[in-house]
């Protein structure tokens, strides 16, 4: 079997780890499924760079799993840990059904921009091409559609292993100072955002968006 079809059927994972991360009941349990989709992240990456022979892709990979698969998953265990066990307990503001069907659309619609591609690096990577932007859509929508503001972070690693993925699929060939950059910064990132969210919690006692929205004014 071709590399570049193993690429292309490892992306649907992402698509289906996203959902269910998304419909988790509790970050606690969504941390864990981040660090699964990560680890499918990290065989893109590794079979990426056997088919193309863009070796760089495997020093990628090693960067991806000591910041997506480890540390991202346990900066956020170790944060919810200081918090108390109600914050995982949050419902969504959309409903399962409506999540299940806004990831249908995204996924459609990016088929059918992707199709229109001819470049040609992106022409036996177009499944997977599809999934990269769709997965930076899903992300915007785990963060519209999430009331706790942990699920809200990883709202935003979604959008961020899309940007990962679109690179590596587009440019594999990329300077290693440039992947190694974009697996840190999301780490660096990451750490700031939970500083906040533990900041607020401290201050009002919950990561309760709504509830943070209704301070304002």
């Amino acid at each position: 079997m071709s590399g570049y079809i193993i690429v292309n059927i490892l992306s649907t994972l992402l698509i289906l780890t996203s959902l269910v991360l998304i419909l988790a009941k509790s970050p606690r349990k969504a941390a864990y499924i981040y660090g699964t989709q990560a680890l499918v992240l990290v065989a893109i990456l590794i079979t990426l760079g056997s088919a193309s022979g863009a070796h760089g892709l495997y020093t990628w990979s090693i960067t991806a799993f000591i910041t997506k698969v480890i540390l991202v998953p346990a900066i956020l265990l170790f944060a919810l840990k200081k918090m108390k066990p109600q914050q995982e307990d949050m419902p969504p503001r959309l409903a399962p059904t409506v999540t299940v069907a806004l990831t249908v659309v995204i996924v459609v619609l990016c088929v059918l921009v992707v199709s229109g591609i001819t470049l040609p690096t992106a022409l036996e990577v177009k499944p997977a091409l599809a999934v990269s932007l769709a997965l930076f859509f899903i992300g915007i929508t785990c963060i519209i559609s999430q009331r706790s503001i942990i699920k809200q972070i990883f709202g935003f690693c979604l959008m961020e292993n899309g940007s990962h993925v679109s690179l590596a699929l587009l440019a594999p060939e990329a300077p290693m100072l440039v992947e190694i950059g974009i697996a840190t910064d999301a780490v660096l990132v990451v750490i700031v955002m939970v500083i906040m969210a533990t900041r607020m919690y401290r201050t009002i006692g919950t990561l309760d968006a709504n509830e943070i929205t209704k301070l304002r004014g």
